[in-house]
C-alpha cells in the first residue's frame, strides 16, 4: 500500500507500513470501499493529523478514540470537525473548559487545524469508521498502528505533553516513558461523564509545562 503521509512520519513509521497487519488493514479498507461501504474520514484525510503536524514538530498529543461517524464530521483530527459543521458535544465541553481555564471565548468553529499547525497532534486511536457505525473499525489493526505511533513519540522525542481523557485513553500511559514526558489525565469531555472533565485545567497546565521547557505555548 502506497501510504500518502507526511515525509517525516513516513520515515519514522516505515517499518510499520511493511508489517503483515498493515497490509491486512489496507486490504480491509479496500474491500469496504469495493463493496460500497461509506468510510469516514475520506481517504485523503485518514492521515490528516500526521500531515498537519510533522513528527519533529509535535509538542502536545491529544488522544481520541475513533472518528465521528456522521456525514461531513470526520476530517482526521481527534475531536475536530471541519468549518461549517456543528461542534459535537465533547468539543463543546472542551471549549467550555478552555473558557473557564484560560478565559478564551467559546468558538463557533469546531475546526482545530490551528492547534495541529502549532504542534498539537490530534490523534485518534482508530483512524477510520463506517458511516453510522461507531467503533466499526476498532478491530482491524488501527490500534496496533497508533500504539506504535505513541511508542515512537515516546522513544524518539523528549518533553512532550500527552493529554489522556477518559479510561480508554488513559490505558495508553503504559506506552510512554514518563521520565522524559508529561502525562495529564482527566475524565472524558463527553456529556456522559457528567461534567467530570471540567476543572482539569489541562490547557493552562500544558502551556506552563511548555514554557518551563523553553517552548512556545499553544494559542488555544
Amino acid at each position: 500500500m502506497n501510504v500518502q503521509i507526511e515525509a517525516s512520519w513516513k520515515q519514522v513509521l516505515a517499518d510499520e507500513f511493511e508489517k503483515p497487519y498493515f497490509a491486512a488493514l489496507a486490504q480491509f479498507l479496500h474491500e469496504e470501499k469495493r463493496t460500497g461501504k461509506v468510510i469516514y474520514p475520506p481517504g485523503p484525510l485518514i492521515f490528516n493529523a500526521f500531515n498537519l503536524t510533522p513528527f519533529d514538530q509535535v509538542k502536545v498529543v491529544i488522544l481520541g478514540q475513533d472518528p465521528y461517524h456522521g456525514p461531513g464530521q470526520a476530517h482526521g483530527l481527534s475531536f475536530s470537525v471541519p468549518d461549517g459543521i456543528k461542534a459535537p458535544p465533547s468539543l463543546v465541553n472542551i471549549y467550555k473548559e478552555l473558557n473557564t481555564d484560560l478565559g478564551i471565548p467559546i468558538r463557533t468553529s469546531g475546526n482545530l487545524e490551528s492547534w495541529a499547525r502549532q504542534g498539537v497532534f490530534l490523534l485518534n486511536a482508530i483512524l477510520s469508521v463506517r458511516q453510522a457505525e461507531p467503533a466499526s473499525h476498532s478491530q482491524i489493526g488501527w490500534q496496533t498502528f497508533t500504539d506504535a505511533v505513541i511508542r515512537k513519540l515516546s522513544e524518539e522525542r523528549e518533553g512532550l505533553v500527552f493529554l489522556f481523557w477518559g479510561n480508554y485513553a488513559r490505558k495508553k500511559k503504559e506506552l510512554i516513558d514518563t521520565r522524559k514526558h508529561v502525562v495529564l489525565e482527566a475524565a472524558h469531555p463527553s456529556p456522559l461523564a457528567r461534567g467530570a472533565f471540567f476543572g482539569c485545567r489541562h490547557f493552562s497546565q500544558t502551556n506552563e509545562v511548555l514554557k518551563s521547557m523553553g517552548k512556545t505555548p499553544i494559542e488555544w
